[in-house]
């Protein structure tokens, strides 16, 4: 009986750690793909994530594409004077026994040339494939979600 749970348990792993959100490639880690719901009218929309470096070694974010847009670029957010200004990078380095947050306000994927906005709304998934220099291609499922993820419990505990 013991042999049949753990077997069990050892066939359901992998589908509560894709439920989990989370995937891999080579020796990096990304955390939870989402997107908030686009609103009406707006001509692009952001995609986030967290990428995690438990190894030894650097690697580098090269590109980003999906198929419901033209262009995915990689963003940051930067401070110049007393402005916040969004800018494109050519590239994001993911340090070794480090990790690097796609957020609001911080580096982000600019989804442009929108080709299919019915997959922008809350509830709904779509594909985004990352190129890193070492890891190679990951294709992760990116959610669609109305509000950032946290950002309920953030607001109750302003409270």
């Amino acid at each position: 009986m013991v042999k049949h749970a753990l077997l069990l348990a050892a066939l359901l792993l992998p589908a509560s750690f894709a439920s989990a959100h989370e995937y891999k490639a080579g020796q990096l880690q990304i955390d939870h793909p989402w997107s908030q719901e686009l609103p009406p009218n707006a001509p692009t929309v952001a995609a986030y994530f967290v990428l995690h470096n438990p190894g030894k070694n650097a690697d580098t974010l090269l590109s980003v594409e999906t198929p419901i847009a033209g262009r995915a670029e990689l963003h940051e957010h930067v401070m110049q004077g007393d402005m916040m200004k969004m800018q494109q990078v050519a590239k994001v380095v993911v340090p070794a026994g480090g990790e690097v947050r796609f957020a609001p306000m911080s580096y982000h994927v600019m989804l442009m040339e929108l080709k299919d906005r019915s997959l922008l709304s809350d509830g709904k998934r779509f594909p985004l494939t990352l190129h890193f220099e070492k890891a190679g291609d990951v294709t992760v499922e990116v959610a669609v979600q109305k509000q950032a993820p946290g950002a309920a419990q953030e607001h109750q505990h302003a409270h």
